[in-house]
């Protein structure tokens, strides 16, 4: 499956929800998930990072669909290798 046609699957799924939470809640869900998903990393679980790397994107997703925002066009920066270098920290 493609980006796209996942960033599609959620909005099938979830929009009419999603826009009913609002874009504020909608990250706030989003914050939680990769509190979780910085706790999976911690662990050896690896069932359970899975879970949560999923989740984050599900709802990466949601953020982006309440946003007007294709994702996978967003990313042509990247396959179009069109980043230099690195942010200073």
């Amino acid at each position: 499956m493609h980006i796209r046609e996942f960033q599609q699957f959620i909005s099938d799924a979830y929009d009419e929800t999603d826009r009913r939470r609002g874009l504020s809640k909608n990250f706030m869900w989003f914050i939680e998930e990769v509190g979780e998903l910085s706790s999976a990393l911690a662990s050896q679980d690896r069932e359970n990072q899975a879970e949560e790397f999923a989740d984050c994107l599900a709802w990466l997703c949601t953020l982006a669909n309440l946003s007007d925002i294709d994702i996978e066009k967003a990313i042509e920066k990247y396959t179009r290798r069109e980043v230099k270098g690195f942010k200073p920290s």
